[in-house]
């Protein structure tokens, strides 16, 4: 897979995982409300082969979204976020335009999120409440 990088004033979005900063990912899962306390191993782990994309500001990373899916039916959206030093400059919604645009992701089916707090955010770009939530099954392990 060839990766990509896109501009945005002295912002960059790559999709190169050699560029990830593990460290910095780890530090901001690790305090947020969905992977709080997560393990750093863990978060290695869950970004091999998958679509990530960075956000980077003069090489550091500063934001970051994941795509877990099959490029053909299915995707799903996670551990989005951007520093707080960099949020309300329009960076959370270039990366999900980024993400929503990104050519292995067009056509599919469904293209799934979950979040506690951005459903503004992500209204904005299509999603919308599940249609028959109680079709919907989750096994949750510790």
């Amino acid at each position: 897979m060839e990766y990509q990088v896109f501009h945005l004033g002295g912002y960059e979005i790559s999709t190169d995982p050699t560029r990830l900063d593990i460290h910095a990912i780890h530090q901001y899962l690790t305090r947020s409300y969905w992977a709080k306390g997560i393990l750093r191993d863990k978060v290695a782990k869950s970004l091999q082969a998958l679509l990530c994309f960075g956000v980077y500001q003069a090489n550091m990373q500063i934001g970051f979204a994941r795509v877990v899916s099959d490029y053909t039916t299915f995707a799903y959206l996670c551990d989005v976020y951007m520093l707080e030093d960099h949020r309300r400059k329009g960076l959370g919604k270039w990366l999900i335009q980024t993400v929503i645009d990104y050519p292995n992701l067009q056509g599919l089916r469904r293209f799934q999120l979950a979040t506690k707090d951005a459903h503004g955010l992500y209204k904005q770009f299509g999603f919308q409440p599940l249609f028959k939530p109680e079709n919907q099954m989750v096994k949750r392990q510790k």
